[in-house]
């Protein structure tokens, strides 16, 4: 029913446009240039006052719904009942009623268990059609009254621009709330975190190893939450990736830039860009099937142990991922300097190869770095790759050949499981996220400073 509604709105929206465009198209006729707004506006305003307003309502009454209709449930059941249970378990009667109202049975229910169940399908019932109602009812008046505003004179390119401007304003205000939300949730569940776990520990601990009994019956260790080798594993794996990127993709839009043939730049460039689009679990299975056995092979003939999950596999493919971030935002940021620089150069007797050192990179380091860091904040954050080619374990050694682990795997293993929400296990994934947003932001502002003081100089 929801569906439905939501695409009726879709057609009354259009039909209002219509009937308020050619409302707009017949003023246009008779008044010529007197007319202060164009057509494609009259029915903009009626196709918004119509379709908003029936939006929010429908989205209203659905979060509403739910709720009274399982506050009138509960005044259905007997009075005995709803004394001797606590609020947890009025929570699972109602799942109950609703799981028999659904046909999903699971033993025979109680007389009123059935009753309340068929009550529930009712009312549901009765809501929906009510909720169709309503909405309908809504836009007809709303059609009504927008179309019944529009005139020769009326200002409908100005309503129109408000609106504009409401949505862009509330998407603004909604993407400012929702990273104070993050951040206030991280910093919340992170104190929790170091009230069980001091500090000092989490940051400079040596140890690892956050299994911990949740059951008084349950063998299982008392949990060390030293972070030091998780940290070590991301730098590490992120190291092999930028080290494999940054020269190939840097290179490589040098090349594309200033050296290569436009028929060759508009094969390559589309070709190297497909491996933005490449699911990373792709590349898990390239790292695991492929580059993992290749790199074992070649430590056997060199007499040099290498671990089915290493780090150097995981951070060589990593680092082939993001060459298109590089190549493109390097690539960009060559292309974007002024012609008069390299001609300039060029004029003054330099090479190609001075023109580029010596007055185009520097030029577009702001553009390069940023595309580096950006390159840097995708490793950092990558968590299949690494969950498939390098491990689970966190150890603390700098090998490439041994398996290490990274924050963000640490924290999709933490999260997985029957493990309490108050539990140190649990609240840790919190405080490493915690880090690893200090970590981004560090690099953010490490980028806008390199783009600020060198883009003064270049301007």
């Amino acid at each position: 029913m929801v569906g439905y509604l939501f695409l009726a709105i879709v057609v009354f929206s259009l039909v209002a446009f219509f009937a308020g465009r050619s409302a707009g198209t017949r003023f246009a006729a008779a008044n010529g240039a007197s007319t202060h707004s164009l057509p494609g506006y009259h029915g903009a305003f009626v196709a918004v006052w119509v379709g908003v307003p029936a939006l929010m309502l429908l989205l209203l009454w659905i979060m509403a719904q739910g709720t009274v209709i399982d506050n009138l449930l509960l005044t259905t059941l007997p009075q005995a009942t709803l004394d001797a249970s606590s609020p947890a378990q009025q929570s699972l009667l109602l799942s109950e009623i609703k799981n028999v109202a659904a046909g999903r049975l699971f033993g025979e229910p109680s007389a009123e268990i059935s009753a309340a169940a068929q009550t529930l399908v009712r009312w549901q019932q009765i809501a929906s059609w009510l909720m169709v109602v309503v909405v309908v009812a809504a836009m007809l008046l709303a059609m009504f009254f927008a179309h019944s505003r529009l005139s020769p004179r009326f200002r409908a390119r100005n309503g129109v621009e408000r609106f504009t401007s409401g949505v862009m304003i509330a998407c603004s205000v909604a993407a400012i709330l929702t990273t104070l939300g993050i951040i206030a949730s991280l910093v919340y569940e992170s104190i929790e975190f170091f009230r069980l776990v001091p500090l000092h520990e989490f940051l400079f601990g040596l140890r690892w190893e956050p299994q911990i009994a949740i059951r008084a019956d349950q063998i299982a260790g008392n949990g060390a939450f030293g972070a030091v080798p998780v940290f070590l594993g991301t730098i590490v794996i992120a190291t092999i990736a930028m080290l494999v990127a940054t020269p190939i993709g840097l290179f490589t839009a040098i090349y594309l830039t200033e050296y290569a043939s436009e028929r060759v730049r508009n094969i390559v460039k589309p070709i190297l860009e497909i491996l933005a689009g490449v699911p990373t679990v792709v590349y898990g299975f390239f790292a695991v099937l492929t580059v993992a056995p290749a790199i074992r092979n070649a430590g056997s003939l060199l007499g040099i142990a290498a671990s089915p999950n290493s780090a150097l596999a995981a951070g060589a493919v990593m680092g082939v991922m993001i060459i298109p971030f590089i190549s493109s935002l390097s690539d960009d940021a060559i292309r974007a300097v002024p012609r008069s620089l390299r001609d300039g150069s060029l004029a003054m007797g330099s090479t190609r190869s001075e023109t580029m050192t010596k007055v185009l990179l520097p030029a577009a380091l702001p553009g390069i770095m940023g595309g580096l860091l950006l390159a840097l904040s995708r490793a950092i954050g990558e968590t299949m790759i690494v969950v498939m080619a390098a491990g689970l374990i966190a150890t603390l050694n700098v090998n490439p050949l041994d398996s290490v682990t990274t924050v963000t795997v640490q924290i999709v293993t933490l999260l997985i499981g029957d493990t309490a929400f108050d539990s140190p296990k649990t609240l840790a994934a919190f405080a490493l996220g915690l880090v690893l947003f200090l970590v981004t932001l560090g690099l953010n502002i490490v980028a806008l400073t390199i783009v600020r003081k060198y883009r003064e100089q270049y301007d």
